[in-house]
């Protein structure tokens, strides 16, 4: 379909283009015959200039579509959301591991609260890299959870401990980022086992 569209707006371009030869010639009414009719001369970013720029910013997005289109939006997600909120750009392997809803924060803990939705743990290969436990929206934003990847401490911390974590669950609007650096994530990731 697009290669449609774009066929077509090419084609509309040349049109115009080619009927518009010279400047100065006069415009023939097919229904008046051969006579002249009034000079119509095409405004100055008119519907032409759109079109070109249509054209033009559709093969930008295509082009950058390209860079990513080999990839699922999976894959594309984890390293948008590493890339931004991942503690260590230079790691080895990017790990991810799902986490289904009802599962305890602290699997070691009896009082830990569970998650109230499915879960994305992403973390780097040493634990020095980090990790980003976080929901999608599916709007471009996430619901980071400040849980860390391995649980130091004694235990039971209590449910209201795990709680507050819940409650202070930050909504993060993930940027696009640039083609390279996310591409260079995506070739990182691994599944968790």
């Amino acid at each position: 379909m697009k290669s449609i569209v774009k066929t077509f707006y090419v084609s509309a371009a040349l049109l115009l283009l080619a009927g518009c030869g010279e400047e100065d010639a006069p415009i023939m009414d097919p229904s008046r015959g051969n006579e002249e009719t009034e000079e119509m001369p095409l405004e100055e970013g008119g519907k032409e200039g759109a079109e070109d720029e249509a054209i033009t910013d559709e093969a930008a997005s295509d082009s950058g579509k390209d860079a990513l289109s080999q990839y699922s939006s999976e894959q594309i997600e984890y390293a948008r959301v590493w890339r931004q909120l991942g503690p260590n750009q230079e790691i080895d392997g990017l790990y991810v591991q799902q986490i289904p809803e009802g599962t305890p924060l602290n699997p070691d803990d009896d009082t830990s609260a569970a998650y109230p939705e499915d879960v994305i743990q992403l973390a780097g290969s040493r634990l020095a890299d980090g990790s980003v436990t976080y929901s999608s929206n599916g709007d471009g934003t996430v619901n980071v959870y400040n849980v860390p990847l391995r649980w130091d401490g004694e235990y039971p911390t209590g449910e209201d401990f795990y709680n507050e974590i819940i409650e202070g669950t930050e909504l993060v609007e993930i940027e696009p980022g640039v083609d390279e650096e996310v591409i260079r994530l995506i070739e990182l990731i691994e599944d968790q086992p």
